[in-house]
């Protein structure tokens, strides 16, 4: 057969990824919901865990927004007027109603002139960034800048790319400088949220930065934030990083929907122009088919939900419940980084130790996710907990307890 070589050799692919102990191995199968009762909040049943309920400490789902009625509604109605899914791409068989109320009001929340959806996230930032990178651009990039930055980056080949240290300013702006002697356009592109710690970047500086060197730049120097897990979950209004850091607004943003708000797809927001240009030259939008006009119902009714008196009230209630959990996790003598957002990592710096104690939360109830090398550095090793406006006091106390127990019975 004309696969039996190349099988073999991802076999011995996969194998490999087995003996690193890096293999993401089976994926777990959600088999059902169970709503909130006895002070407790959502819980979930799993493929071949029977009718054990389980809480899930590892969602995106910040606001709770998923199972909220009103945004269910909102897409079944979609589905009913428009059909379960788009037919093609939006240049070829139309656009629905539905993408261009929530392309409207997703420029209104960030407060930009125009904004423009995309299949996810990613997709918006493989489809952004090459798009305006040419064979003259110096990129200037977190290190810790999410995987669909990297390889954005690597997709558009720019003249120079530079990777400062996570967060160091000094060092980003010492490689501005040198590319303003070689290239004509600079970008500094970086995470609003770092996903594996919760920390945020400093956008004021970063914009600042960019502002000072404009001039050295024939075509100038802008910023990209991708604000994928700062959009809805953090900000006193949700508007994420900006909005948290006070800096007013980034050159272009890319948000997603799938996060806070609970539905699916993502964007990006600029100005009119940038967005005209977009889609005519991002190919993940031109050629790749957009969201069901039933999920853009479905964003746009979260949109709203979150721009509201209801929105603040469950960012009150993730802003109290995070900080609960950190300082339990703090009193409980864990070691966690500071900060304000719902991701709380636990830094065990162990892989084995990782590894251990979510297999102990597991067997407890509690799904949540371990993040070992390669995906962070040896000695950042940390179980990812992420807080939700739909937890309750008693879920945050049960994890903690589970967290105490493990620590008790491992002690060495």
């Amino acid at each position: 057969m004309a696969m039996d070589r190349m099988e073999a050799l991802l076999k011995q692919e996969l194998a490999q990824l087995d003996r690193s102990g890096v293999r993401k191995s089976r994926e777990t199968i959600i088999t059902g919901v169970l709503p909130p009762r006895d002070g407790h909040g959502i819980r979930y049943l799993l493929k071949g865990e029977g009718d054990r309920p389980f809480l899930r400490m590892n969602s995106n789902g910040y606001l709770g927004l998923a199972h909220h009625a009103d945004v269910m509604r909102a897409e079944e109605e979609g589905v009913r007027n428009y059909g379960a899914g788009p037919g093609a791409v939006r240049f070829i068989s139309g656009t629905y109603e539905p993408h261009v109320r929530l392309e409207q009001r997703l420029a209104e929340f960030h407060g930009r002139q125009a904004a423009m959806l995309f299949s996810s996230a990613y997709a918006a930032v493989m489809g952004v960034l090459p798009s305006l990178i040419s064979p003259e651009t110096a990129v200037i990039s977190d290190e810790l800048n999410h995987n669909c930055i990297i390889n954005a980056i690597r997709l558009a080949r720019p003249k120079e790319k530079f990777v400062y240290e996570h967060l160091n300013l000094d060092q980003a702006e010492t490689f501005l400088r040198q590319a303003a002697e070689s290239c004509r356009r600079g970008i500094i592109v970086t995470d609003g949220i770092f996903s594996m710690r919760g920390d945020h970047a400093p956008l004021r500086e970063l914009m600042a930065l960019a502002e000072t060197y404009d001039e050295k730049f024939a075509e100038g120097v802008f910023v990209v934030v991708d604000d994928s897990h700062g959009v809805g979950a953090f900000g006193q209004t949700g508007r994420g990083t900006e909005e948290y850091a006070e800096c007013g607004p980034a050159d272009i943003l890319i948000g997603t929907l799938g996060k806070a708000f609970g539905v699916n797809g993502g964007y990006v927001v600029g100005s009119s122009l940038l967005v005209d240009f977009l889609r005519e030259k991002a190919p993940l939008y031109i050629y790749s088919n957009p969201i069901t006009p039933g999920e853009a119902a479905a964003g746009a009714r979260a949109v709203e939900i979150v721009s509201g008196s209801e929105g603040q009230q469950r960012l009150a209630r993730l802003r109290d419940l995070t900080a609960k959990f950190r300082q339990g996790l703090t009193d409980s003598g864990f070691e966690t980084l500071p900060g304000a957002h719902p991701v709380v990592p636990l830094m065990l710096r162990d892989t084995e130790r990782t590894r251990s104690m979510v297999l102990h939360l597991r067997e407890r109830g509690i799904l949540a996710t371990g993040i070992v090398y390669p995906v962070v550095p040896r000695g950042d090793e940390e179980i990812r907990f992420q807080v939700s406006a739909d937890h309750t006091e008693a879920d945050l106390d049960e994890v903690l307890a589970a967290l105490r127990e493990f620590r008790r019975t491992n002690a060495s």
